[in-house]
């Protein structure tokens, strides 16, 4: 028992006796000068020990640094580079000898770090970074020099064999300052700490940790732990309980809590993820929340985010409606080595709004996007707002408060900035079922676009329209400004009342409608369109009518007055039917025009040509009717004098109330004209053998007509 005890003491002892002999004979102040040396000599820097090295002896071997300081080089604002006031670190020193290298807790107080640059460009931090260099240097050519021993070898493989524990790490009072004096850029961190709990290989560690700073006008705050643990020789680790909250606040945001979560994290494994965002945001204020599932393949190229789900409330005067409840559900990829992003979106809802989609988007210089979304259904109407718009105008008209949208009218109208339209690469499809927009309703909406690098094209748009169907394409070339644009629609079969009546509340026009348009133009202000406009506008009506006004009423009044007749008052429809009507628009910068208007009825044949100018809104159109059939079945007495004649009509002024004038010196010169000639008839039946000379029949002829015009 005493040979076993003298064993155990005698190493003891000699711990004892070499830690009394470094206390007694080293003093570590005496490499105080040494070290500043070095740091001089290495970075050109003063380094400064104000503090004393001091030993630590419980609970383990160690030393304690106290106030130390770096000097800025000379022309910077800060004196220091970097300073700390306290540093302490500890090491047991039995366990060395069995290769296991147990740190105690290292303890950082007071560190303070300051990046500045100036004006020039030059860096504080360049000093350390020159100053490395030629050591750099220096090594790497002895190393070439030098070949590697056995024993040098088997030196470096030898910490694969140990083992590493550490007590804790706590930073406290820690501050870092980033001055940028080129852009005018500030960053300031403070009150930094950190803190690390017992640390060992294959054993759970926790770490914490937590900020202040400010960016120019951004304050923010931060906060955070993790879980963690290290596979022996650092070939792999784990991550539990990954919790991160964060604030954030400038002059138009302020984010109350950002808060996300990770119930644990390993490489090709699932982890469960969950978010929650409160705050306002430009006026916005906003309540957001939702999770999913995170997986991270072992080689670390493919990133997946499945079944994420956002439960979100929007709260803001800018919003169509306001709260906006938005509800989703999508799953997500990414493949870091195509740099390719996959998205679904198995469900996105807008309070009444529904989608569902699936986007892919590739990195490259420009973007590659491809995408397409559905819907069942869209009401733009209410979900705008727009549906409460009358009643809203007349509210405002009643309290004068209408009077502010006249507020910046004559400001100067302005080109729309486009350039972001050259860094897009997009092209997509858009599936509606039902869709209203301006209280027009279409169904089976299909539609596909691209913007490639400044020239937007709608491919194609197809709908069904009021028991007919409509289908557009369009170019805007955005490459140079103004841009210009070219679009071609046609309209087909379309039934033209319920459409005018749902969409400008004027049923003036029936019939089935077919439109072809053919424009193109330059700048996208409300006037540059109208004075740049070009092209054709074909209209071909079938089996309608004109309400509003009843041309063979208006034909029998207006002709009894000039006759001297009693014009007699009936009930009669203000309307005027047609089977056929159609016309071509020339559209010429401003103007449009037609000289082949033409519209045919069991009555009237009606022609028409004449001009419109819709920067103004007025129009100059001269009408021709000819009575073709009997007034009587328009509902009315007959007038078949008039049968054959034809009448023209003048229509002027503002096309929001034209006015319709009968230019009866015409007619009743074309009446006396074909009374003439049934005269002349008839006269030249009785004097045709009395009268055999040609030139006199002319004669007589000629003086008759005369008397008329």
């Amino acid at each position: 028992m005493k040979k076993l005890f003298f064993f155990i003491a005698i190493p003891v002892f000699a711990v004892l006796a070499a830690v009394l002999a470094l206390v007694l004979l080293v003093n570590p102040n005496q490499f105080k000068p040494l070290i500043i040396e070095q740091a001089a000599k290495n970075t050109g820097l003063e380094l400064v020990i104000d503090g004393d090295i001091s030993w630590k002896f419980f609970p383990s071997l160690g030393f304690e640094l106290g106030k130390t300081e770096l000097r800025n080089p000379q022309g910077f604002s800060q004196p220091n580079l970097f300073k700390v006031d306290t540093v302490g670190v500890d090491v047991s020193v039995m366990p060395l000898l069995s290769s296991q290298l147990e740190v105690g807790n290292v303890t950082l107080d007071g560190a303070e770090f300051y990046l500045e640059t100036l004006k020039d460009g030059s860096k504080n931090i360049d000093a350390l970074s020159q100053g490395a260099q030629p050591q750099a240097t220096e090594t790497e050519e002895n190393t070439a020099k030098s070949e590697p021993t056995q024993e040098q070898t088997t030196t470096e493989k030898a910490p694969s064999s140990w083992t590493i524990n550490l007590a804790g790490v706590t930073v406290s009072n820690a501050a870092l300052e980033i001055q940028d004096r080129q852009t005018g850029s500030f960053t300031k961190l403070h009150d930094v700490s950190f803190s690390l709990s017992e640390f060992a290989i294959e054993k759970w560690t926790t770490a914490t940790f937590s900020v202040k700073g400010e960016n120019n006008q951004q304050r923010f705050t931060a906060d955070g732990q993790a879980d963690f643990k290290l596979a022996k020789g650092f070939t792999a680790y784990e991550l539990r309980n990954i919790n991160f909250d964060a604030t954030f606040n400038d002059p138009s945001t302020q984010i109350d809590s950002a808060q996300i979560g990770l119930d644990a994290f390993k490489f090709g494994g699932v982890s469960k993820l969950t978010y929650a965002v409160k705050g306002t945001a430009a006026d916005l204020k906003l309540d957001m929340s939702g999770a999913g599932q995170l997986t991270v393949d072992e080689a670390v190229s493919l990133v997946g985010l499945n079944a994420l789900t956002l439960d979100a409330t929007f709260e803001g005067n800018a919003l169509p409606q306001s709260p906006m409840k938005v509800d989703m559900a999508s799953d997500l990829s990414f493949d870091l080595t195509k740099n390719h992003l996959s998205f679904v979106l198995e469900k996105l809802t807008l309070n009444a709004l529904e989608f569902d989609g699936k986007a892919d988007v590739t990195l490259l210089d420009i973007p590659k996007v491809r995408f397409g979304l559905h819907s069942p259904n869209i009401d733009l109407d209410e979900f705008l707002g727009l549906a409460e718009t009358p009643s809203k105008s007349s509210d405002s008209s009643k309290d004068g408060s209408s009077e502010s949208p006249k507020k910046g009218a004559n400001e100067p109208e302005v080109e729309p900035d486009l350039t972001a339209l050259n860094t897009l690469d997009v092209k997509g499809k858009v599936t509606i079922d039902k869709f209203k927009a301006n209280n027009a309703h279409m169904q089976n909406v299909v539609t596909e676009f691209s913007v490639n690098r400044g020239i937007a094209e709608l491919i194609s748009f197809r709908s069904d329209l009021y028991e007919g169907s409509i289908s557009a394409t369009a170019k805007l070339d955005a490459r140079k400004s103004p841009a210009s644009y070219t679009a071609k629609k046609r309209i087909k079969g379309v039934k033209v009342q319920p459409l005018l009546s749902d969409v400008a509340g004027n049923d003036q026009l029936e019939g089935t409608g077919n439109i072809d348009v053919d424009i193109k133009g330059k700048s996208l202000t409300p006037t540059g369109i109208k004075k740049n406009l070009v092209g054709t506008v074909i209209i071909n009506f079938e089996d309608g009518a004109v309400n509003g006004i009843n041309v063979a009423q208006l034909i029998r009044e207006n002709y009894a007055k000039i006759k001297g007749e009693k014009v007699e008052k009936a009930e009669e429809a203000q309307k005027t039917d047609f089977s056929a009507m159609k016309a071509t628009l020339k559209l010429d910068k401003g103007w449009v025009s037609t000289d082949d208007l033409s519209m045919q009825s069991p009555l009237l044949r009606i022609t028409g040509k004449g001009k419109a100018n819709y920067i103004d809104e007025t129009v100059d159109f001269l009408v021709r009717t000819s009575i073709v059939g009997s007034l009587e079945g328009q509902g009315g007495k007959d007038i078949d004098e008039l049968k054959d004649v034809t009448i023209p009509i003048q229509v002027t002024g503002a096309w929001a109330q034209p006015k319709f004038k009968l230019v009866f010196d015409d007619v009743l010169k074309q009446k006396a004209n074909k009374e003439i000639d049934r005269g002349l008839k008839k006269l030249d039946e009785k004097l045709g053998d009395k009268i055999k000379d040609e030139k006199t029949k002319e004669a007589v002829n000629g003086l008759l007509k005369g008397l008329f015009n």
